[in-house]
């Protein structure tokens, strides 16, 4: 399985022939949509689900398919059964992948803010991607989609979520809003404090390969 990272929190995953797309927000470049078969939204918000980019992906390429939470289905109305809704405990196959779901509410904002539907995905048992909470799995993960910046977590609260998930590696994301110093400030302290973990930086479009 090839991951290609792309801009803030979106990835993209290719095997055998067919890709797959997570959270392609209004910060990432359309063309992460090429030839892909699947996308996956973790929840609403638009450094994830851009709708009139992704209705656009959708209008010019009939095959292609969403799995989100009912929040964004619902904005995306008008593709039939092309959207599936999807929750916590679910389990499905998409491109070729084997999906699970994991968590159901996106982190704490403020008290006084509501919080909304939040899915985070396991891809073949390898990669998870929680979006914008510290969801913890249900099954150990090799590779963790790491968001390293949020208005919803501390520094701490990062290198806490991390440990507590313990992975083989780790891959920034959710780095959009930061500078090349802060990220070299975060990753600091996460080598210092989980030494163990094969803590990687990618830059967009930067590929590695998931056994």
């Amino acid at each position: 399985m090839l991951l290609i990272k792309k801009a803030h929190s979106c990835i993209r995953l290719e095997k055998d022939g067919q890709a797959l797309v997570i959270d392609p927000g209004g910060l990432t470049d359309p063309e992460v949509f090429t030839n892909a078969a699947a996308v996956l939204i973790t929840h609403e918000h638009w450094d994830h689900f851009e709708e009139g980019r992704l209705r656009n992906a959708m209008d010019s390429n009939p095959g292609l398919r969403l799995w989100t939470v009912r929040s964004v289905a619902e904005q995306m109305s008008g593709y039939g059964k092309r959207v599936t809704t999807v929750g916590p405990g679910d389990a499905f196959a998409a491109a070729g992948f084997e999906v699970e779901t994991h968590g159901e509410m996106h982190a704490l904002l403020h008290r006084s803010v509501p919080r909304i539907l939040n899915t985070g995905f396991t891809i073949d048992g390898a990669v998870f991607h929680s979006g914008d909470a510290f969801t913890v799995p249900f099954r150990p993960v090799d590779t963790l989609i790491l968001p390293i910046h949020a208005r919803w977590s501390t520094e701490a609260d990062v290198v806490d979520y991390l440990g507590e998930i313990k992975p083989k590696r780790a891959l920034i994301a959710h780095e959009g809003m930061l500078q090349d110093f802060a990220i070299q400030l975060y990753s600091e302290l996460i080598r210092l404090v989980e030494p163990d973990v094969d803590y990687q930086q990618l830059k967009p479009n930067d590929t590695i390969t998931i056994n």
